[in-house]
């Protein structure tokens, strides 16, 4: 048998297609094993490129700056001088430049907004933030459990009044009445049922006591529905039957801000006694959920007072959830409607003792449908959700609660007038300006190497950095503290002596 040789086996076309075919299927299932090691020599190579380069630029600037000392030397006076492009920094250098592990991080791409700002002011949530609490009866406050500025919960005591209400008295009375009545009436049907059946009365007595006990039915309903006109609920109303007691001290509760039924009301039986013992606030949300505090405000009852129907007795605040309300001139208008189409988020810039405070990523509620006529401008409102800063109780269990945002604060808005998408955001002091060029500050193991970049956009907090290769997402720059490395590098290099001090700095 002939025997093929290595070059004639190659020489077919179909054998080198179905080997190279092979080729690349094993590439692609060995891809694992092999791509992290090419991968990690094509970076070590481009590195010993940049390093070899470094070093050529560096040697040029050693030429030219003993270039410019032969010229010092022949009396020519040159003041500039070459400058190292590379600072090695200690830990304690780090340290007082503030580079820790939160300012030296690898840049990741995300979206920049170019925003224009705006001013602002907190304002409360109509219809959410106050709570008017007021008496649904006529009556004589007999307790106020409410302190200004606590905080409570719904569901909570607020205050105790004795009703004076003739007309609910009244009703209370002839329900009672009818209720007896209602019940003498079974006893005597039950009992000429017996003697019907004998024959000993006759059956028309019976069906005259059957008639009475249906109209007692009939007044007994339209009764309890006055008495839930009055402002009693049923479960109230079964306690005047079943107890068979009038009504007269109802304890007004902190009302519920979002489970709302049809018969609700913030009314419970009252009787000092009764409530000590069976009273327990319920929490709507459930045992594992606190509920909002709400700050009593505006006290306006007091011990003795005699209160009409509908009188306001406090307000109650909450401060959970409030609104940054934004006034943008008739120009920004496009704009503003731009952020609420697209969803873009906005930035709240709030004064502070140790300078401004940032709020990301707030959202848009809505937009004012009518410029103001005065200032010609137009509204805007932000949700703000609201943190607590304070929540303690005191030795006698009243609890105090504040929050950090209040109403009537002002701030700026940052609002989005252009998105860029997958750029290299810094903030603005990880890149510094020298002369035409901006430079940021890579990190090389203990050493920072100052890279030349292109700033494409700089605004007060952040500077956009062109993706042209000078740096890659992954690196890791100096995230603050550039104008300090700047200065750093050009001492390095030799600035020569300050002719008002008299000595080298």
């Amino acid at each position: 048998m002939k025997k093929l040789s290595f070059k004639a086996i190659f020489s077919d076309p179909w054998t080198r297609w179905i080997l190279g075919l092979l080729f690349v299927v094993t590439a692609i299932f060995t891809y694992p094993r092999w791509w992290p090691i090419l991968d990690k020599w094509i970076d070590g190579t481009v590195a010993s490129r940049k390093e070899v380069m470094r070093e050529s630029n560096a040697g040029d600037s050693h030429s030219e700056e003993g270039h410019n000392h032969d010229h010092e030397e022949d009396g020519h006076n040159h003041a500039g001088h070459a400058e190292s492009s590379s600072l090695e920094l200690t830990p304690q250098s780090l340290k007082n430049l503030g580079l820790t592990a939160e300012y030296l991080r690898p840049i990741a791409l995300s979206n920049f907004y170019r925003t224009v700002t705006v001013p602002a002011i907190v304002v409360a949530k109509p219809g959410r933030t106050d709570i008017q609490v007021s008496s649904p009866m006529i009556g004589i406050v007999q307790h106020v459990h409410a302190v200004s500025g606590e905080a409570v919960v719904p569901g909570d005591m607020l205050f105790e009044v004795r009703l004076t209400y003739e007309d609910l008295v009244d009703t209370q009375t002839q329900l009672l009445k009818n209720l007896a009545d209602l019940a003498v009436e079974q006893r005597e049907i039950e009992r000429l049922e017996e003697v019907t059946r004998s024959g000993a009365v006759a059956s028309k007595l019976l069906l005259e006591r059957q008639y009475a006990f249906q109209k007692l039915q009939s007044s007994i309903a339209a009764q309890r529905a006055a008495l839930k006109l009055h402002g009693l609920n049923d479960q109230q109303i079964d306690t005047i039957v079943r107890e068979q007691r009038l009504l007269r001290d109802l304890t007004i509760v902190a009302p519920e801000l979002d489970s709302h039924t049809h018969d609700e009301n913030n009314l419970r039986l009252s009787n000092r006694r009764f409530m000590s013992a069976s009273y327990q606030p319920k929490n709507p949300l459930g045992p594992e959920i606190e509920p909002t505090p709400l700050i009593v405000e505006r006290l306006s009852a007091s011990k003795g007072q005699g209160v009409q129907a509908g009188e306001m007795l406090c307000s109650l605040s909450d401060y959970s959830s409030l609104y940054i309300e934004g006034k943008a001139f008739e120009q920004d208008a496009p704009a503003i409607a731009e952020v609420a189409a697209k969803g873009w988020p906005i930035e709240a810039l709030i004064p502070g003792v140790s300078g401004q405070e940032s709020v990301l990523d707030l959202k848009l509620a809505f937009v004012a449908n009518a410029v103001d006529p005065q200032s010609r401008t137009l509204s805007f409102f932000v949700n703000l959700p609201n943190t607590k800063l304070r929540d303690d109780k005191t030795p006698d269990g009243q609890r105090f609660v504040t929050w950090k945002y209040r109403v009537g604060q002002r701030l700026e808005l940052r609002v989005p007038v252009e998105a860029w998408e997958q750029q290299i955001v810094l903030p603005v002091d990880a890149a510094v300006k020298d002369g035409a060029d901006w430079f940021v500050f890579q990190q090389n193991g203990d050493h920072f190497d100052r890279v030349a970049v292109h700033v494409k956009h700089r605004d007060q907090r952040y500077v956009v950095i062109e993706s042209d290769g000078a740096i890659y997402p992954g690196d890791v720059v100096a995230l603050r503290s550039a104008h300090q490395m700047q200065m750093a590098i050009k001492n390095k290099s030799g600035a020569g002596a300050d002719p008002h001090a008299g000595h080298n700095h």
